[in-house]
């Protein structure tokens, strides 16, 4: 057997065999076709607060991560204010016919999960993680009492939302708020935790 035609063989089999690796399509959780997005835009809340309804009113927004056609991720913040007024229970935080009332608020990281973004109706799923802080006030906001807790919120949940046109879409759905650290005039994290209701109104660039 000559040289030549072992040179010749070796060759051959060198490019059958890239062919063969060329055939073989990689196989992956996502296709590959990663495209960006962005949005933002107004929340309100609705859940019970010391035994009463209670109002929270915000903002979120996030950077979209379109892993392919069927999901993709939102990594962003938010932050709401509670708007409704709601009497502190101890009756030491009440001066004569001075009353006061909780002034709280609370933002956080946001992940979302969205499934089949293209279709009009879909479902996305929301997890917020950060704090807040709880101090009093009066009815008028012309006194804001020292007294101060910081604490520490996980609120998950799940929502409908519909794509009203290609930059504007509606999220309705339910939430569970846990918080951990409020004691200050009466209140405790039972006061604040529970479930809500939301609604979101989100504009941007969804792909």
């Amino acid at each position: 057997m000559n040289v030549k035609f072992i040179g010749v063989l070796i060759v051959l089999l060198i490019t059958g065999g890239m062919v063969s690796v060329e055939a073989q399509q990689m196989e992956t959780l996502f296709n590959g076709e990663v495209s960006h997005g962005g949005f933002g835009g107004p929340v309100v809340k609705f859940s019970d607060v010391s035994g009463d309804l209670g109002v929270w009113v915000g903002g979120r927004g996030g950077w979209i991560i379109n892993l392919d056609s069927e999901h993709a991720f939102s990594l962003g913040g938010g932050g709401y204010g509670l708007v409704t007024d709601h009497r502190v229970p101890d009756p030491a935080f009440r001066d004569g016919d001075t009353e006061y009332y909780a002034l709280t608020g609370y933002g956080g990281m946001l992940i979302e999960y969205t499934n089949r973004s293209y279709r009009m109706a879909h479902f996305t799923v929301t997890t917020l993680i950060g704090g807040g802080g709880l101090m009093i006030r009066e009815r008028d906001f012309s006194d804001v009492d020292s007294h101060y807790d910081h604490y520490f919120v996980f609120e998950p949940g799940a929502n409908l939302e519909i794509n009203i046109t290609s930059f504007f879409r509606v999220a309705a759905g339910l939430g569970y708020r846990m918080t951990s650290g409020i004691g200050t005039a009466g209140f405790t994290d039972s006061d604040f935790s529970g479930l809500n209701g939301n609604l979101t109104f989100k504009f941007g660039r969804f792909l």
